[in-house]
């Protein structure tokens, strides 16, 4: 580690933190494509066939909203651990977390194990997101930052398309794969265990490659010398582990609004005490969540001003990445269920298709969103992005309805424009914060609006099922990406940070 001049140090960052998003967009992939497979098999033996496609909407909703709570939950818990031990450390925890977590569901036999295995592996997931960021920002400095933002979100969405790739890889080839598991010497039953209903265990085993990736960040990639400074003058020990129980409360509440809003176990309780209760509760995971964040500022001594001033740009930086976030999982995030409904899922790998075109639109997007940003200015950029989210996801569920040429290039469009966002949010969100808390404090404005996807993307399924004889999917997918016209107006209290160096 000491040998390493900066310039190589620097660079073996990137390419490190770049691995850990490209896996990040595999691990936020993969569900997607082996939700239906995966729940059919663990679902089809415990149910009556007239029931079986509501269960698995069922499970695969639970699914959903556990895997962004868990990232919620994640992004605080890894931004902590970040800003106490340090980037690095940090960081091959939470990319060890998310692929050992990711193996294990290919030994699932229960749908509620998929639950629980999709919730600790967003944990890791939603962790490494924000250390990478600091990680890279801090090491690069004003390097070339909106190109390195860009990157980051870019890296994420070529995971999106390395799942397709594979699944399609799998399902080609399945006759040749079980052959070379045979030669490894597999027993029968492993092999066609691994390999039925569209090879989905064997896609869940290989998201554990990622953990070898720990291993080179331990040994090569140099610790942030921001954050070195900040050790070396005593401030990461104002960081207490007993404030972690803020976090272990905020999990709770997450769990309080899985109840409030999953469409069966909510069903009796009106509208009216939803609402009002789900207000509570988000109060109650949000000071639990900034307890931590809190706590610190107290101990380091901390200005009253210095901490309203944090707190205020904490709260904007999760409802701008909230909006994107809900965007995202109540609008484009459903497309590839739609596709299956379209085609009355006679087309094999029309899945597969739509998410390796949106994908595509994505890795594009985060770069050029990211360049726009430093462009434009921030605010002028996401209120640009807001409006071209809204209308391709428009034109993408009103515009299509047949499975074709249009339908992929609409949808290359919407998970373009919908996905810019994470290019311009690597850019902005460090530019928030201090070193100090600079890894706390973007896990929890970017990965807190996961909260808010995570409710939206519950009720997508049933706004799916309100207008199931008007439209069904895309009448629900458009009323939620009516989220963006929010964003137009929470960007403007956020504050313009073009051309400033990254706040000490």
């Amino acid at each position: 580690m000491g040998s390493l001049s900066p310039t190589r140090g620097r660079w073996l960052a990137l390419v490190a933190a770049l691995l850990g998003w490209l896996f990040d967009g595999f691990e936020m992939g993969l569900f997607p494509v082996i939700a239906r497979p995966a729940l059919l098999e663990l679902t089809g033996g415990s149910v009556s066939p007239d029931r079986l496609e509501s269960t698995v909407a069922v499970w695969n909703s639970l699914a959903l909203a556990g895997f962004l709570f868990g990232a919620a939950t994640g992004g605080v818990l890894f931004g902590w651990l970040g800003d106490r031990l340090g980037r690095v450390r940090a960081m091959s925890l939470s990319i060890l977390t998310y692929a050992l977590c990711s193996g294990l569901g290919a030994f699932t036999t229960h749908p509620l194990q998929i639950v629980l295995v999709r919730y600790v592996a967003a944990l890791g997931m939603g962790g490494e997101w924000s250390l990478g960021v600091a990680l890279v920002m801090e090491l690069w400095g004003g390097r070339s930052r909106a190109l390195l933002a860009g990157t980051i979100g870019a890296a994420g969405n070529l995971g999106y398309v390395l799942v397709a790739a594979l699944s399609m890889g799998l399902q080609h080839s399945g006759s040749h794969i079980a052959d070379a598991l045979n030669s490894l010497g597999l027993p029968d039953s492993w092999v066609q265990r691994l390999t039925a209903n569209s090879a989905w265990r064997l896609l869940m085993v290989a998201g554990t490659l990622p953990a070898l990736l720990t291993f080179v960040i331990r040994l090569f990639v140099p610790e942030s010398q921001r954050w070195q400074n900040e050790q070396r003058q005593g401030r990461t020990s104002s960081w207490a582990v007993r404030d972690l129980l803020g976090v272990v409360a905020g999990a709770a509440g997450c769990g309080l609004l899985l109840v409030l809003w999953h469409p069966v176990w909510s069903a009796q309780v009106p509208i009216v005490l939803r609402l009002a209760g789900t207000l509570i509760v988000l109060a109650g995971i949000t000071a639990a969540f900034l307890h931590p964040i809190r706590r610190y500022l107290n101990r380091s001594g901390a200005s009253p001003q210095t901490t309203r001033s944090t707190f205020r740009l904490l709260i904007v930086g999760a409802c701008i990445s909230g909006v994107a976030l809900l965007g995202t999982w109540g609008s484009i995030q459903w497309a590839t269920f739609w596709v299956d409904e379209l085609t009355g899922k006679t087309v094999p790998l029309a899945k597969q298709w739509t998410q390796f075109c949106s994908a595509w639109g994505a890795v594009l997007s985060c770069i050029i969103g990211a360049l726009m940003c430093d462009w434009m200015g921030r605010r002028l950029a996401y209120r640009l992005l807001c409006v071209l989210a809204l209308g391709s996801t428009l034109l993408f569920y009103l515009g299509n309805n047949s499975y074709g040429p249009m339908f992929l290039f609409t949808v290359f469009l919407a998970g373009g424009c919908t996905a810019a966002f994470y290019g311009w949010l690597p850019l902005y969100l460090p530019e928030l914060f201090p070193t100090a808390v600079r890894a706390t404090g973007q896990g929890f404005s970017f990965n807190f609006g996961r909260i808010l996807a995570a409710i939206g993307a519950l009720q997508t399924g049933v706004l799916k099922d309100i207008f199931k004889d008007h439209g069904g999917y895309p009448t629900a997918c458009s009323l939620m990406s009516l989220i963006y016209l929010v964003g137009l107006v929470v960007i403007g209290f956020a504050p313009e940070t073009k051309g400033r160096e990254l706040p000490e």
